[in-house]
């Protein structure tokens, strides 16, 4: 039996580049964990390294690596003790990946799947052993495939991958077995915590990547009769009280955002792995899917009669660490990154090729520190927390002032960049953009964090109000 990891409770979306208003390929996914578990951004120069070898301060996996990296951005955790999770980034090929979505899995699966746990538990290392090391998404799915069927995982998965061409969802069902499946041009998918991916055509190897003995496997513990259909959902995926409640209604509120003319419910366990939205799908939308509290249903968690009682768990939440979008279009390239709750904090555009990590942006432990982007963003969220209905306006107003800001700097970078061909130049360009991008985000939260500061001193039970005449 494997033990499972059990680290990761998120939401990612997946838009193909027909679906998207400007014809972007862009993936993304809430990453949570703790509600007070900060996360880092960093950019990895390329390396060339003979002999390299990744060895996990976590558990037992080890590989060795190519000699050769590329360049990537990434957003590691505060100590690598447990582990590096760098979880997302975009290298210089423009391939953007972003792991680990940690489903559910069936354990009558896991039972008759065992591999060596001695080098097998791989999920802290997604990011870091695969993309350094590819140069389109397609080649993401079959480095990962390679490495789970020959170390294997140990848990049920979902890693994103993308490239300027194409969106791929890579699910793994047990040890060794997993199902990757092109997101159609015209199409989107958002996943919660559920294996999802539906019917798999085993003939048709432009949309769909496999393990090698996926079906024999299968078959032969009588998971799935041969006469069916093979669904990979089916197969490996649960339908239980936790997904009725912690799962399927995350893909319903996305699904009800984007393709709102399609009526369906929260408890459906037959939602489609595949939707295609009403209209267009911009950026900003995207981002709206992983601000979701259920705003404008009788889900919503800000609801007071919900907060001791919710229905649903929902897509925001306050144990998400950071948020990412990564757009790819063409030559263009944005790292939408939101530390901490995504319905409170604000996505910043950064450029992945930087080289410099913005001041305050590699700073952060697990207890609060004033220097560290992560808590600053952690701390507008606990006061506004004390009551929405005081705060709400204040800080949905800096959230809106600080998008526009921070829209128009890097509006002027990119026309900058449009000029620039030297590569020192363009690497200075991007990296002064980013810091200032970041540093507007943070003194525009740490504005916000005194305003709110200011307000709830008069909150004390320490009071006592006097006759004026007195």
């Amino acid at each position: 039996m494997i033990t499972k990891h059990g680290r990761s409770a998120c939401t990612s979306i997946l838009i193909g580049k027909k679906a998207s208003i400007n014809g972007s390929v862009i993936i993304g996914r809430n990453e949570d964990c703790k509600t007070a578990w900060p996360k880092h951004l960093k950019f990895n120069p390329a390396a060339i390294c003979a002999h390299s070898h990744f060895s996990s301060n976590d558990n037992n996996f080890e590989m060795d690596l190519p000699d050769k990296s590329y360049a990537y951005s990434s957003t590691p955790e505060w100590t690598d003790k447990y582990g590096v999770f760098e979880e997302d980034g975009i290298n210089e090929y423009h391939v953007a990946m972003s792991a680990t979505e940690s489903a559910y899995a069936n354990g009558r699966v896991l039972a008759v799947d065992p591999f060596d746990t001695e080098k097998g538990i791989l999920e802290e290392a997604m990011v870091t052993c695969v993309l350094p090391y590819i140069k389109t998404a397609r080649e993401g799915v079959e480095r990962l495939g390679k490495i789970v069927t020959e170390h294997g995982a140990a848990e049920a998965d979902g890693i994103l991958f993308a490239d300027p061409d194409e969106a791929w969802y890579l699910e793994i069902g047990s040890g060794h077995h997993y199902v990757a499946q092109r997101i159609p041009d015209d199409s989107y998918a958002v996943v919660s915590n559920q294996l999802a991916i539906q019917e798999v055509d085993f003939t048709d190897h432009l949309n769909f990547i496999f393990s090698p003995d996926l079906q024999n496997f299968v078959y032969q513990n009588n998971l799935w009769p041969k006469d069916r259909t093979f669904n990979f959902r089916e197969i490996f995926g649960t339908q239980d009280d936790s997904d009725l409640h912690y799962n399927t209604p995350r893909v319903w509120a996305g699904q009800k955002l984007l393709t709102p003319s399609k009526k369906k419910e929260p408890q459906d366990f037959y939602l489609p792995f595949l939707e295609k939205p009403d209209r267009p799908i911009t950026i900003q939308d995207a981002q709206r899917v992983l601000k979701d509290h259920y705003q404008n249903t009788p889900f919503d968690l800000t609801n007071k009669k919900n907060s001791s009682n919710a229905t649903f768990r929902p897509i925001s939440v306050a144990t998400t660490q950071e948020s990412h979008l990564l757009e790819l279009n063409g030559e263009n390239m944005i790292q939408w990154l939101c530390m901490g709750i995504t319905s409170q904090g604000v996505y910043i555009p950064f450029y992945p090729q930087g080289t410099k990590t913005p001041a305050m942006w590699d700073k952060g432990t697990e207890t609060y520190s004033s220097d560290s982007a992560y808590w600053v963003f952690k701390l507008a969220s606990v006061l506004a927390d004390r009551d929405w209905g005081k705060y709400g306006k204040d800080l949905s107003t800096t959230q809106d002032n600080t998008s526009k800001e921070l829209m128009q700097i890097r509006h002027e970078y990119d026309q900058k960049l449009l000029s620039v061909s030297d590569r020192e130049k363009e690497i200075e360009l991007v990296d002064e953009a980013n810091e200032k991008m970041a540093n507007l985000a943070v003194q525009n939260y740490q504005a916000l964090i005194a305003q709110l500061i200011t307000k709830q001193t008069a909150l004390s039970p320490l009071s006592f109000t006097m006759d004026s005449n007195l």
